[in-house]
């Protein structure tokens, strides 16, 4: 035997190890449970693997983004497992790792039921508890089709091997090298329990499986395109620990109560109707308050910074998208062509900057007039698959708060920096707080433009995102074609992150429309452009806002701001002189007349998440006073009318939450 020297890497200590040929791994961690894979020469490998000499292993632990992808595909294999033990005619799709589970889709006869969900998690639990070893093996591509000869979706992968993609999940399956299988062994006999193609890695075990649920299922089109069959999908969940899995499980619990899409039915904001089609909503008045209010407090904003406001159709030629160049990089994503007068084709906009570009081009511009800031309440139309529509945060129609600067080169920096100043300070105006910036950057397959602009507009975009003294992430490759962006991230109440605004620098469009300013000198120069969309559409900003509220919005935004709730009928005409007098300093403030009794009218106030409650009775009607009940259930007795307005007024202009 001899010896084989390899590094052990723990984040910046290196320690030099002296082992024998055919060490593995997993020999060099004894009894540490938490490591569940290495990475090799920057791959990542099983346990199992047997060290080289000279090489460098980092240990993986289970608790990273690396160690949690591989226990939960793991995972995914041992749901696939279970499912063919107790389906056996189930033919096997694709079973990736996503963000805080796995999911694996199967062709089966007819769609899992609950009790078939209980079934597959109890079977699982068994193959967990016997601790089958993972064991990889190395197979040519003629083997594999021999082994997954009844494996026709197995089969269409190792076709594709070398060019399977992420989006769908199949390069967990091949990549471009060496086909693997992954075998299921009896840790007793060794005899073959199951198989799966897959690249891997995974863990030693089952027994490393330490918590796991299995969550839903779902129709899903094999490999994401609906000219493929539709198979049947299984989601989970896997965590480290047990306390995780429960801390996950009640998060969920948390986010499906603010689920918008609930809310907005309960709180009768939007709808979205059979009869107009997926992924359009309509807002009810309660909803239109709401968004108005939005709205207005924007727009006065931007007035006060500078920006003016423009119209545009919601149709145009296809030629102005072919000058723009969406009809080359975004044509998947609009809706089909109208074909108009004598042949001519129209598409609904899914962009505003081709329309703002021909109004900065309608007449001659001077220097003097830069930065221009054209601003829109501009809605678009964008062709979303129907399986990835979800209420207003992925919709087919809405209305983004656009904005297009028109700048100098000399302008570009200072006018970056205000403007991410002022899109930060408007979100933190409607409560949003906790945010870091993602910069994205070139696409090397997908961008127009000579690579000098897109390495000075993405180092500019750098340098401004840095003096906000945020976290910077980077994001290679998620940059529009036609330019690198800073994407505002924001966490929510309960932690989830939201992509919010966006700021792109763009030197490609003005080249495109030929754009042009007078310098001082009288030449003709070009300007630079700047794409601000602030929230990125109000749809999806509001559907923010209410989750993050859970529908309990700051006095505000509240579409009812105040309700009048008498103790007895010979009450109400008082309240409702309150209400009048309070809705003329532009006050929310209804009062609630029904039959109900008083205690069940403050339940249904409390339902409607109403800011205040303004209670009255015989006393109350005697002094010119009410009294003021909080969303807490905390009250303020005998506060006399005129203070009791403006002590609404005031929590309106604070923008506070009570």
């Amino acid at each position: 035997m001899s010896d084989v020297r390899v590094i052990i890497q723990r984040d910046s200590e290196r320690e030099e190890h002296v082992v024998t040929t055919g060490t593995t791994a997993g020999e060099l961690f004894p009894g540490q449970r938490t490591v569940v894979a290495a990475r090799i020469g920057g791959e990542l490998k099983d346990l199992s693997y047997e060290l080289q000499d000279g090489e460098s292993v980092e240990p993986v632990e289970i608790s990273s983004e690396d160690g949690l992808n591989i226990l939960r595909h793991s995972t995914a294999h041992v749901m696939a497992q279970a499912v063919q033990e107790l389906f056996p005619e189930a033919k096997l799709g694709i079973g990736p790792p996503v963000k805080d589970g796995f999911y694996y889709d199967f062709d089966v006869e007819k769609p899992f039921t609950p009790e078939d969900l209980k079934a597959i998690e109890k079977k699982m639990q068994e193959i967990q508890k016997r601790g089958q070893k993972f064991s990889r093996r190395v197979v040519s591509d003629e083997d594999a089709r021999e082994e997954l000869a009844n494996e026709p979706y197995k089969l269409e992968l190792i076709g594709i091997k070398g060019s399977a993609s992420s989006d769908d999940g199949a390069d967990v399956e091949v990549g471009g090298g060496e086909l693997t299988i992954y075998d299921n062994l009896d840790p007793k006999t060794g005899d073959l329990c199951w198989k799966d193609l897959c690249r891997g890695p995974h863990l030693p075990t089952t027994r490393f499986i330490p918590a796991f649920k299995l969550m839903r299922n779902a129709a899903a089109y094999w490999r994401g395109s609906e000219k493929n069959p539709m198979l049947q999908r299984i989601y989970g969940t896997a965590w480290p620990t047990k306390d995780e899995l429960k801390a996950h499980l009640e998060f969920l619990e948390e986010a499906a109560k603010r689920d918008h899409r609930k809310l907005g039915n309960e709180l009768d904001l939007f709808s979205f109707p059979d009869e107009i089609g997926p992924g359009l909503a309509v807002f009810h008045p309660k909803g239109g308050v709401i968004r108005r209010a939005m709205e207005d407090y924007s727009r006065r904003r931007h007035e006060e910074e500078g920006y003016e406001f423009v119209y545009s159709p919601h149709a145009t030629k296809g030629k102005l998208f072919e000058k723009s160049g969406h009809l080359d990089w975004y044509a998947d994503g609009m809706y089909p062509p109208m074909q108009l007068d004598d042949g001519v084709d129209y598409y609904l906009k899914p962009m505003n900057c081709p329309m703002h570009n021909l109004i900065f081009d309608a007449r001659g511009r001077s220097y003097r007039e830069l930065p221009l800031r054209l601003f829109e309440f501009g809605t678009v139309y964008r062709y979303e698959k129907s399986g990835v529509v979800h209420g207003l945060t992925r919709s087919r129609g809405f209305t983004q708060d656009d904005a297009h600067i028109y700048c100098t080169k000399e302008q570009m920096a200072e006018e970056l920096d205000r403007t991410l100043t002022f899109v930060l300070n408007l979100l933190r105006d409607y409560g949003l707080t906790d945010f870091y910036l993602e910069l994205s950057t070139k696409d090397p397959e997908k961008y127009v433009g000579s690579d000098e602009t897109w390495e000075e507009a993405t180092e500019t975009l750098r340098q401004v995102a840095e003096k906000q003294g945020l976290p910077l992430v980077p994001d290679p490759g998620g940059a529009a074609f036609y330019g690198p962006k800073i994407s505002v991230q924001c966490k929510d109440a309960i932690g989830r992150t939201w992509q919010m605004s966006t700021v792109q620098l763009d030197f490609n469009l003005p080249e495109r429309f030929d754009l042009e300013y007078t310098g001082p000198d009288g030449s003709k120069q070009r300007p630079v452009m700047i794409h601000r969309a602030l929230f990125g559409s109000i749809e999806r900003f509001f559907a923010v806002l209410l989750e993050h509220y859970a529908g309990a919005f700051p006095v505000w935004l509240a579409p009812v701001q105040a309700v009048g709730i008498p103790i007895g009928d010979t009450h109400i005409p008082y309240l409702q002189e309150f209400a009048a007098k309070a809705r003329k300093q532009g006050l929310r403030v209804d009062v609630d007349a029904s039959s109900d009794r008083m205690q069940k009218k403050i339940r249904n106030q409390q339902k409607n998440k109403v800011p205040f409650m303004i209670i009255a009775g015989d006393e109350d009607m005697a002094n010119g006073a009410v009294s003021f009940r909080y969303r807490d259930g905390s009250q303020e007795n005998g506060v006399p009318v005129d203070e009791a307005i403006a002590k609404i007024a005031k929590a309106v202009e604070d923008r506070v939450q009570v």
